[in-house]
């Protein structure tokens, strides 16, 4: 069974920075595109960046220019470096294969909260 573990969340002012990862195990399945998913309560969760091998990265209006995905194929792990924070991007963060999330079950997830 896949598992997904998702680190590096925390409380930040605006302005500030936060690099999250996403170590991914127990699955002889390489997917070939990675996504970081995000969720604030009330809302529904979306889609922030992907990332793909010799495929363009792709990312969400409100976060382009602030925000850069990354991964390192040998240890399974995709990256989020979080520049310029907002407090509307306090959320779960969340990784799964994109645009369409595969693995079940999610993993934990890790908080972000942004103070102004």
């Amino acid at each position: 069974q896949v598992q997904l573990v998702e680190s590096g969340g925390g409380l930040v002012e605006a302005g500030g920075s936060l690099r999250l990862a996403c170590a991914v195990s127990g699955s002889a399945f390489s997917p070939t595109r990675m996504g970081w998913y995000r969720q604030a309560p009330g809302k529904q969760r979306e889609l922030v960046a992907s990332i793909a091998s010799g495929s363009s990265n792709t990312y969400a209006d409100s976060v382009k220019g602030r925000f850069t995905i990354s991964r390192d194929i040998v240890k399974r792990t995709v990256y989020l470096q979080m520049n310029s924070l907002k407090p509307e991007d306090s959320a779960v963060y969340y990784c799964n294969t994109a645009p369409n999330p595969l693995f079940q079950p999610w993993g934990q997830g890790t908080h972000v909260t942004v103070s102004s």
